[in-house]
């Protein structure tokens, strides 16, 4: 810090397609980023859909082939990758296409980092700490093109991917400048099939990730702004996609919100992922869900640091009522949606806290919670959760 003013590294997001419809582009959209046999990364239940052959369909007729990998599951895990690194190098790739939710879009850019890395680099060695990520060789990172399915983890638009050790249970960030997509399509009606949980725990996904950049300590005016409007985004959209799915403009407007997220978070989240990373490896709990159960008991739980930064956010999404409103529309917005009201709901067992504790103080997250994270106010914050 010089003169007061903070020094902060800052990077936005990519060339997004935005529009319905616009999937009929992807192929001139993958040979435009230089790709001529793409392999396809997407998850098993949407293997099958409609969505995910006409997809197909575009890259063949273009003569893309219709290359597809989709073991991959709901946490991915580096047995996913490795099986998809192999189906990548037999079928002599030279890309991805990222296609479908949160662990399709992270699977696929790990993938293209570590096909043709080294064979001594782990990718865990390329954690999000410090410069690890420049143990890679970044001119060996296949091309990434991302087309989401999904409204909520808007990795669409980011440098990450999450991994999860099939080990150690734990959830890693894994990063690297070039695992932005060189080009993202959001097609809101790619996102119309969604089940309702998915709509819903997707949703929330996007609306923690603008609530805790809002709410995070450090200095990004840019992201400030985004991650309000991103609020605002959600709370006026996510109810209505989830009981009229067919709305176009409102799903829309969640891929903008799940986008914005996205690109907030470089500001910092805090303890709603903090704690639901570990629920999520220990537990298979879907992310986004997890991070709408923990939501409301952070949000008191930062009170006392947050609470005039929340006023004002109320006041411009229209809240009667300062924090205490704001809290009451995240109960109401939980209720609309049916997510669970605590983690016990969700099957999480009192007899794991200690350790779910343990690995939410490991967790880079919880390193950006207005409040300090410590042993003993952690455990009692899952206490409260259950």
């Amino acid at each position: 810090m010089t003169h007061g003013v903070p020094s902060r590294n800052w990077s936005y997001p990519t060339a997004i397609k935005f529009g319905v419809g616009r999937i009929s582009e992807l192929a001139d959209h993958a040979k435009s980023i230089g790709l001529q046999r793409p392999l396809l990364v997407t998850d098993k239940a949407l293997a099958s859909l409609p969505i995910t052959a006409e997809a197909l369909s575009v890259l063949e007729a273009a003569g893309l082939g219709r290359a597809v990998f989709s073991d991959v599951d709901p946490n991915p895990n580096e047995a996913n990758m490795a099986a998809g690194i192999a189906a990548f190098l037999a079928g002599g790739h030279d890309g991805v296409i990222c296609f479908g939710g949160g662990s399709a879009l992270d699977l696929g850019k790990m993938i293209a980092l570590m096909a043709h890395q080294r064979a001594d680099l782990s990718v865990w060695d390329l954690e999000d700490v410090d410069d690890w990520f420049i143990r890679a060789d970044a001119d060996k990172i296949a091309p990434i093109l991302a087309v989401p399915t999904t409204a909520g983890t808007g990795s669409e638009v980011g440098r990450a991917g999450v991994l999860t050790n099939s080990v150690t249970h734990k959830k890693k960030i894994i990063f690297h400048p070039k695992l932005m997509p060189a080009i993202t399509i959001c097609d809101p009606a790619l996102t119309v099939g969604m089940p309702k949980f998915i709509t819903a725990g997707t949703g929330m996904d996007a609306l923690a990730h603008c609530l805790e950049a809002y709410c995070s300590p450090f200095y990004h005016p840019m992201s400030q702004g985004i991650a309000l409007e991103g609020m605002r985004l959600v709370f006026e959209n996510l109810a209505e996609v989830y009981t009229n799915p067919t709305n176009l403009m409102a799903r829309g407007h969640m891929m903008s919100a799940a986008a914005m997220g996205a690109v907030a978070f470089q500001k910092g989240l805090g303890a709603i992922h903090s704690l639901s990373h570990p629920v999520g490896a220990v537990y298979n709990t879907h992310h986004g869900t997890t991070n709408a159960v923990v939501m409301p008991m952070v949000l008191a739980f930062n009170r006392t640091v947050i609470e005039d930064r929340i006023r004002a956010a109320a006041a411009y999404l229209g809240f009667a009522g300062g924090f205490d409103g704001f809290h009451d529309q995240i109960m109401e917005l939980r209720t609309a949606l049916a997510i669970p009201e605590t983690l016990s709901a969700m099957g999480v067992q009192y007899a794991d806290l200690d350790r779910l504790t343990e690995m939410a103080l490991e967790d880079p997250s919880c390193g950006g919670n207005p409040i300090a994270m410590t042993q003993e106010n952690t455990r009692a914050l899952f206490d409260a959760c259950m």
